[in-house]
C-alpha cells in the first residue's frame, strides 16, 4: 500500500486511537513540511500515547520550523497533563538543540516531583550543549538514583565543560559498573591530563566493558 499525505491523514483523523498512532508513525514516509503540518493537531489529542507519539515525532519535524517547534513544545512541557508527554517534549527540545529552552527545562526540573521526568531534561541538557546546564547537572550528580547520575555523567560529557572534572572523578570507585562505563565516556569526551589520569584507573576496571571503554578512549 502506498502511504500518502491523504492516507496518512485519514489515519491521523480516525477515531481509533490506534490509527492515530500508525499514522504518526507513517509521517517519515512524508516530506517533512507535510508531517510537520499533519502532526500539529495530534499534540494536544485526548489520548496520551497519541499525543506522547506526535511529540516524539517533533524530535526530527520540528527542523522544519524551530521557532514554530519551540512554541509547541514549550507548551506540551509547561501545560500536558502527563509527565511522560512533558519527557517527550523535553527530549525534542533537546533533539532540536534550542538552547533558548534552558530556562524552561531548568523551571520544569525544580517544580516537578516526578523523576522521570527530571531524568529526561537532565539528558536533553547535555543536547543543548549551554555551559548555564552545570549547576543543575552537578546536583543530580548527587542523586540517590544511578539511572539519574548516569545521565548526569553523560551530559557533562556532551557539554564539554571542563570544570566538571573534579566532579566527575571520585565515581572512579562507584560500585556501580554503569555508572564507572558512563564515566569512562564522559572523560573521554572532556580530555586533559587529569581526565586522563582517571581513565587510567579506569582501565583496569574489574569489568570488562568498563576497562576496554576506558583503553578506547586513552587511545583515541
Amino acid at each position: 500500500m502506498t502511504i500518502t499525505p491523504e492516507s496518512v491523514k485519514e489515519l491521523l483523523t480516525s477515531e481509533d486511537f490506534g490509527d492515530r498512532i500508525k499514522g504518526i508513525n507513517q509521517l517519515r514516509h512524508l516530506e517533512r513540511a507535510i508531517a510537520f503540518e499533519l502532526v500539529q493537531p495530534l499534540l494536544t489529542d485526548t489520548n496520551t500515547r497519541v499525543r506522547y507519539a506526535a511529540v516524539s515525532q517533533l524530535d526530527t519535524l520540528g527542523k522544519e520550523n524551530l521557532e514554530q517547534s519551540l512554541a509547541l513544545l514549550r507548551d506540551r512541557l509547561f501545560h500536558d497533563s502527563e509527565p511522560d508527554v512533558q519527557a517527550a517534549a523535553a527530549d525534542a527540545l533537546g533533539g532540536l538543540k534550542l538552547s533558548v529552552a534552558f530556562a524552561d527545562l531548568e523551571k520544569v526540573y525544580y517544580e516537578t516531583s516526578d523523576w522521570l521526568l527530571q531524568f529526561s531534561i537532565v539528558a536533553a541538557l547535555g543536547e543543548l550543549g549551554d555551559t548555564r546546564s552545570f549547576t543543575l547537572l552537578a546536583e543530580a550528580l548527587t542523586s540517590e538514583n544511578n539511572l539519574m547520575k548516569t545521565a548526569a555523567i553523560g551530559s557533562f560529557g556532551e557539554l564539554g565543560d571542563e570544570r566538571a572534572i573534579p566532579l566527575l572523578t571520585p565515581l572512579v570507585t562507584d560500585p556501580d559498573w554503569q555508572v564507572r562505563y558512563r564515566l569512562a565516556q564522559a572523560l573521554g569526551r572532556l580530555g586533559g591530563s587529569q581526565a586522563y589520569s582517571t581513565l587510567e584507573k579506569l582501565a583496569t576496571d574489574a569489568i570488562e566493558q568498563v576497562a576496554v571503554e576506558a583503553k578506547n578512549n586513552l587511545n583515541g
